[in-house]
């Protein structure tokens, strides 16, 4: 299995990396540009102005129902006196609001222009400021700020805005990761990772007729088959899985031994232990203990 572990690594980073591609997200639709109109912005809201000037007013005539004088008036909202003199001598509301958004501004010559230019694509404000400087513009960038903060959508209040996030495209697993899938005994594997072992064995069928081959493999080494050996690499070859083909190549040289392997309950392992508890001893004597030392440790030894 060792064997067949080497020569799948391969095959998974190849099927990971060119079958494994995980689309990516649907980019949102940009809302048109639409300058504000009236007492209302493009988000359906008051203006700034027209909230302002709303809640000044509520404010200047309840101080005036108190009999507070013009200039208490101004002194606790803050505001000039001949502000206070023009809340206080309109007629209603609606007569402060028509002034208010009926004013001139210096944008307005330039509103068309602004209009086709954020239609393009072009959102940088201080771009659009200095296109406006040559077509004759006086104002500042502040003025243009202050211009297409009606189109900003509007802040909750008590919540602080969170910028809006895409959505990260997941990541395709490593090939090592994907390997270890494969080479666990699927009735030992995680639901999650059998789900997306899974999942990926169905879009990649390279991969799939890789790990179909693995498995096939483990079949024959747990229950001693060795006599499906042949079949097993005819079957491989039938693919176009060049690193399992290598693999073929080099049980074919040592079919014999492989077949025998596959088909006794026999094993080197405790000759390989025997080995490695040697080396180990050797390395604790720095590799200065001769062969009637190492004799002597592991005949006396536990």
């Amino acid at each position: 299995m060792h064997s067949v572990r080497v020569r799948g690594d391969p095959v998974m980073a190849e099927a990971t990396a060119r079958d494994l591609v995980t689309p990516e997200p649907s980019r949102p639709v940009a809302v048109p540009f639409v300058p504000p109109d009236g007492m209302l912005d493009v988000n359906g809201q008051p203006r700034r102005l027209v909230a302002r000037t709303t809640e000044r007013y509520a404010a200047v005539q309840a101080l005036l129902a108190e009999g507070r004088s013009l200039a208490a008036i101004g002194r606790t909202l803050r505001l000039d006196h001949s502000t206070v003199r023009r809340f206080v001598r309109a007629a209603s509301l609606d007569e402060l609001l028509v002034k208010a958004t009926g004013r001139l501004s210096l944008l307005d010559e330039h509103k068309t222009y602004l209009r086709a230019r954020w239609l393009e694509g072009c959102h940088d404000i201080p771009q659009l400021h200095r296109e406006l400087r040559e077509r004759g513009f006086t104002g500042s960038v502040q003025c243009l700020r202050r211009y297409f903060r009606a189109f900003r959508p509007p802040r909750q209040p008590g919540r602080k805005q969170q910028p809006v996030s895409r959505p990260r495209p997941r990541p395709a697993p490593k090939p090592r990761r994907v390997v270890r899938w494969i080479m666990t005994n699927p009735q030992h594997l995680a639901a999650a990772d059998a789900a997306e072992l899974k999942e990926i064995r169905t879009a990649c069928p390279h991969l799939d007729a890789a790990a179909r081959h693995v498995h096939d493999f483990a079949e024959m080494l747990h229950h001693l088959r060795g006599d499906q050996l042949p079949d097993w690499m005819e079957r491989v070859l039938t693919d176009d899985l060049p690193a399992l083909h290598s693999l073929v190549s080099g049980l074919r040289r040592d079919f014999d031994a492989v077949t025998a392997g596959l088909s006794t309950p026999w094993s080197s392992g405790q000759v390989e232990g025997h080995v490695t508890r040697v080396k180990l001893i050797k390395r604790m004597a720095y590799g200065r203990a001769n062969l009637d030392l190492l004799r002597q440790r592991v005949l006396l030894g536990p």
